[in-house]
């Protein structure tokens, strides 16, 4: 009885693997894992993120597929890799029982005569025992001026027709001005830093559409949102009399760099109504510089501002805030302020005069205890003042005067979700922030709404 029951079930399993073994030739079940998949925006000549879908075979037998393909061929912009064989016609490929392969994608846009974005479609075709499925393809394709390692050594004017792609980097020359007005959208590759030897005169205005926007290029999810896509924009020695309006700067590795003092009366860098944000390493890197800076957002970099060797600055209505979130853990103050830096074994140092007047600094979600601090190593001067300001600190900064500070209060800005990275850095109605500014000079704020002539409110926003 026993040698029956044995032989019983092995004759069942060797059944079972004959049927595992033998390809399905009847009405078969076949899934992806997709039905379309969308590039968002892609410059033409420039190739894409590669994404993929998965083929899954449903079914308790082999499945042969008798191809995977292109419906537009070898002329489609599109390019497909069925399971490391590449396209646009792949043949005669087998999945195992309740197995699954993958096809990937990836998609090149030649130019058109558009300045506007345009869509491109088309479509994976897969066919199996006389049965099909397809798979949408479409991409958003933009025209671009396109940058390769440019020297500007000529007074240039970007317009804002289409994007300008840099590659390689970009350096505006010694007594050379770059003027980019408003609506501009510049993307730079992470090879690409924008160096200023000369002058930028950035005219943007206040609208989102209106606004110049520096950014990485990789515009395709979640690349579109990764800090340290690019490296910077970076004022060195002899530049000079740069002026920033309405302008956003994002998602570089660091946001500004300013590097020596200005070479005449003028600083060598005013910011005006402007947003730097999400930057892998600083926003704000100045090394024995001069910035005047209003009305500007600094949010959510490794090192919000770092005012380094000394210097000049003058900051008013700014907010310098930051929120650990996915990308960047917040462990370092969101304002350090030095006369100093090491070099080797080496101190240097530098005298300093920094004012800042109606700002907020503010972080949550991290384990700094002073989010604005000065160190002070030299024997020159070191004039550091706050005046009605807004700050998280255990202790005041050294070396430094404040009046009318409100310290350890939340300033409520109007809404913060760090999982979705939505910030809003405008103010709730009770917050302790509105009306505790000084008057100033300032009729608008970031949002280029009006200021009162009376009790501003601290911080880049006003309270409307």
């Amino acid at each position: 009885m026993k040698q029956v029951l044995v032989f019983i079930l092995i004759v069942a399993a060797m059944a079972t693997a004959c049927k595992k073994d033998s390809f399905i030739t009847g009405t078969a079940n076949l899934s992806t894992s997709a039905d379309t998949l969308h590039f968002d925006t892609v410059f033409t000549t420039l190739g894409s993120v590669t994404h993929y879908f998965r083929i899954f075979n449903d079914n308790n037998q082999k499945l042969k597929l008798h191809n995977v393909s292109l419906a537009g061929g070898a002329s489609s912009v599109f390019k497909i890799n069925v399971d490391g064989t590449p396209g646009p016609v792949v043949n005669d490929i087998d999945i195992e029982a309740n197995d699954s392969l993958y096809v990937f994608v990836s998609v090149k846009i030649n130019p058109t005569a558009q300045d506007l974005p345009f869509v491109i479609r088309d479509s994976i075709h897969i066919q199996f025992n006389n049965q099909e499925k397809w798979v949408q393809l479409e991409a958003w394709g933009q025209n671009a001026h396109f940058l390769r390692s440019t020297l500007i050594d000529v007074n240039e004017t970007w317009t804002n027709d289409k994007p300008y792609v840099i590659l390689g980097g970009l350096q505006v020359d010694t007594n050379t001005t770059l003027t980019i007005q408003k609506g501009c959208r510049i993307y730079l590759h992470a090879n690409a830093p924008f160096i200023v030897d000369g002058t930028l005169l950035v005219t943007g205005e206040k609208y989102d559409s209106t606004k110049v926007t520096f950014s990485g290029d990789r515009l395709d999810e979640p690349y579109r949102d990764y800090p340290g896509a690019w490296p910077g924009i970076y004022f060195r020695g002899v530049s000079k009399d740069n002026y920033l309006q309405f302008a956003v700067i994002k998602n570089a590795y660091q946001g500004i760099v300013a590097i020596g003092p200005s070479i005449n009366a003028n600083p060598k860098v005013i910011l005006s109504e402007s947003i730097i944000d999400n930057c892998y390493d600083a926003g704000i890197q100045s090394m024995q510089s001069d910035i005047r800076a209003q009305n500007c957002l600094i949010s959510n970099c490794g090192k919000n501002m770092v005012l380094a060797l000394g210097g000049n600055y003058d900051f008013n209505h700014c907010t310098s805030v930051a929120y650990s979130n996915t990308f960047i853990q917040h462990k370092e103050p969101v304002l350090l302020v030095t006369d100093f830096i090491r070099d080797g074994n080496t101190v240097l140092t530098a005298g300093l005069t920094a004012n800042f007047r109606n700002c907020i600094f503010w972080a949550d979600n991290s384990i700094v205890d002073n989010e604005v601090v000065s160190n002070k190593q030299g024997t020159g001067s070191f004039n550091l003042s706050f005046q009605n300001c807004l700050w998280k600190a255990k202790s005041n900064p050294g070396n430094a005067t404040a009046n009318n500070v409100i310290a350890n209060q939340a300033p409520l800005f109007d809404s913060v979700d760090t999982q979705k990275r939505w910030y809003n850095f405008r103010l709730k109605d009770e917050s302790p922030a509105i009306n505790k500014g000084s008057a100033t000079a300032l009729s608008i704020d970031l949002d280029g709404n009006p200021r009162p002539i009376g009790l501003p409110d601290l911080g880049c926003y006003e309270k409307q």
